[in-house]
């Protein structure tokens, strides 16, 4: 049986993470309260935040850059997105 949450990105019940996916009291938070719905939005995000700025995830400064915008983006309902980013247009069916 799916761990069901309170998602505090999507505002609604959801299936949780199966285990914190990131170190420390801020991956407890996470798994807490953040739906795999709303990490896997994260994920996208962040690869484009990566991809887009050219981001060195060897540099401690470009993680500390990732690691504020994924607060910004899970808890705050903050706009995050890569700089320059245009999503591909909708398909007309």
């Amino acid at each position: 049986m799916a761990r069901m949450i309170n998602c505090v990105k999507l505002k609604r019940e959801a299936e949780g993470l199966d285990y914190p996916p990131y170190p420390g009291d801020l991956g407890v938070r996470i798994w807490q309260s953040i739906s795999k719905e709303a990490w896997a939005q994260w994920m996208a995000t962040q690869t484009r935040l990566v991809n887009e700025n050219r981001l060195n995830l060897a540099d401690p400064d470009a993680r500390k850059f990732l690691g504020r915008q994924m607060q910004g983006f899970l808890f705050e309902d903050a706009d995050v997105e890569a700089h320059g980013y245009v999503p591909p247009p909708e398909s007309a069916s």
